[in-house]
Formats: structure tokens, sequence, C-alpha cells
């Protein structure tokens, strides 16, 4: 018999929240079959069956936070176990009363794992143990996407030291049927090409320039925000297409954790739901993010005469440790005179 842990995910990632169980107790189980899905950030990933065998336990609880190494379920094999996989002996290690996920809950709700009588296999301490006997507390703790949400924009507050510069763009000259989703894009892949400095990662030491646009697109969903990555943004010659396949993907969770990393400049169009201009998070490595706000028509004066015309918020919020207020400047000029081009590749 034997423990299977929680394989590394990869991506430095420290800890995942069980989903679903795609077995149970009793089950017989094939090498590669799906075991497990569990959340990351952002993303649910399935974990496949090390190898065959009978399942005797399940350790972790569906809604348990499990670390990298931590004991998810115990497998008993016929003939032993693949020597690759990341198993302990349960001969050489006592079995633990309560899953580390449990033993953090008892700490955050102040309970005494030596007081409780466990109801879980063979005396285990499951997670409404701990709940059964804590104080009870108002709200809940955050979970997947929000608690990912929740990590990152603290680290972000952390690092960045930012700033934010912003304009408006007079759109009036756009076709009534133009996609503002599509000018920004077209518009930042512009931009970073007159003011790469703004297309960059920055780790607090070494700054890295790119050739290319990787761009997240900030996308609300109930679950919390996605930022699906739109590769080579400023060449992809099907944008249409892409965005609505990565809209899908987040919307059916079926989203690979590769389609959430890597991004070189992110967009946040909010203006699609409501507000004018916004002090926004960047997100490190990158050391920018424009935001697009509601779209409304003002009064612009032309040859000293107030002529109505839609504009178009803009918000330009950068890392001041390494981007320049000029360069900000510069960047978000660029941004603004394509987006004021009656079309694509024509000239105001």
């Amino acid at each position: 018999m034997s423990v299977f842990n929680l394989p590394d995910l990869g991506e430095g990632l420290q800890e995942a929240e069980i989903v679903a169980w795609h077995v149970s107790e009793g089950d017989h189980m094939m090498a590669d079959q799906p075991l497990v899905s569990v959340e990351t950030d952002k993303a649910v990933v399935e974990v496949p069956a090390p190898y065959s065998g009978t399942v005797t336990r399940l350790i972790a609880a569906v809604g348990d936070i499990v670390p990298t190494g931590g004991a998810l379920i115990d497998i008993a094999t016929e003939g032993g176990k693949d020597a690759g996989a990341i198993v302990g002996d349960l001969g050489t290690a006592p079995k633990p009363s309560a899953t580390p996920a449990v033993r953090r809950l008892a700490v955050e709700r102040g309970v005494d794992l030596a007081g409780i009588t466990g109801s879980g296999p063979e005396g285990a301490i499951v997670s409404a143990d701990v709940l059964a006997v804590a104080e009870p507390q108002r709200g809940e703790e955050l979970r997947g996407v929000r608690r990912s949400m929740a990590r990152a924009m603290a680290e972000a507050h952390a690092a960045v030291v930012p700033a934010t510069v912003m304009d408006e763009a007079a759109i009036g000259a756009w076709p009534e049927d133009e996609d503002p989703m599509l000018r920004l894009i077209h518009a930042i892949g512009v931009a970073c090409k007159a003011e790469p400095a703004l297309n960059a990662w920055f780790d607090g030491t070494r700054r890295q320039l790119h050739d290319h646009v990787d761009l997240a697109i900030a996308m609300d969903t109930p679950d919390g925000l996605f930022t699906p990555v739109l590769r080579g943004a400023d060449s992809e010659p099907d944008i249409s297409g892409t965005l609505a396949g990565l809209k899908a993907a987040v919307q059916d969770r079926s989203i690979a954790p590769e389609a959430l990393k890597g991004a070189t400049f992110t967009l946040s169009n909010f203006g699609m739901i409501g507000g004018a201009h916004a002090l926004l998070v960047v997100s490190p490595p990158q050391v920018a993010i424009l935001g697009a706000g509601r779209i409304a028509e003002k009064a612009i004066f032309t040859d000293g005469q107030p002529v109505p015309c839609r504009m178009l918020p803009l918000s330009l919020t950068f890392d001041h440790r390494v981007v320049t207020g000029g360069e900000a400047a510069r960047y978000l000029a660029a941004v603004r005179a394509d987006l004021e081009t009656p079309s694509i590749g024509e000239e105001g």
C-alpha cells in the first residue's frame, strides 16, 4: 500500500484546492486515468492516476487546500508501485490524524486537534470536525480564483510603485460599427513599438524589453478576475476569433494554466461595464496596464465652436521604479493618436 502525494504542477505553485475526485474508495483504477481535479491559480488541472491499484482511502476531501507534496490518496497496489511516483510508504511513516489543510484550518479557527474525535476514515480528523467545534465566524474563506486574485493584488501592492496618467481620445471619426476592443488592441501594439519601455518585465533588478506584445485581457466573471493572454497581439491575423476562443475557455473554465501566464502588457476595458478613469494595478513582472473607460459624447471646440464628439477615456498606470513619466506620456500619446484615426491603418 502506498500514499500518492500532490505532485509538483509546475510554475512554482505551492498548493492546490481539491475540486472533484474522479474515483471513490474501493474503486480499482488504471494508471493514467483521471484521478482528481485540482484548482491552482485560476485554472483547473486534472491529475492522472500514477499507477494501477485499488483506492483504499481518499485522504484529502473536496474543498481541502493541499500543499505540493501533501497526501492525497491511499492506493493498494499489486506487485509494487511505480518507482517514479511521488509516494510515501505507510510502513515507514505514521498516518497523520489530519491532513495539512485540516491542520491549517484548525490553527486559523483556534481549535486544538488533540480534543477532537475524527469522523473520517480510520478516525482521521476532517474539515467538518474542525468546523463543528470552531467559534462561528462571519463571511467565508476566499477560494479558487478569488483567493488567487487576492494574493496577486497583495503581491503587486507590495512590489510596484504605481503612477497614472490619463487622457481622452476623440473617436468621432470611427464608423458606427467599429469594435472598440479591436481598436484598443491595435493601438497598444502601435504604442509598444513607439515606446518599448512599457512593453517590458522588471524583477526589481533587471529590465527585459520585448519585441512582441503578449497582451493580457482582463475579463470579469462571477468567480473573479481572469486575464487570458492574447499571444502576438501586435501580429495576430485573427484577433476577433482568438479573443472569442479565450472568452469561451474562461467562461467554461477549460482555459489552460499556460494561457494565463507570460503577458508583457495588460488591457482592462472596464468601460464596457462603467466608469471613466481608474487607478489600475500593475501585475509584476509587467510594468504597465492600460484602462479604457466608458465612451461618452462631449463637447469639444473646433475653430472656436463647440462640437459634439464621442470621447474614449484612457488611464495608463505604470511602475515608476522602471518607467519614467516621459515614457508613459509618450506611450499614451501614441495610443491616443492611433485611436483618433478613422480606422486601423488610416491617417487622421
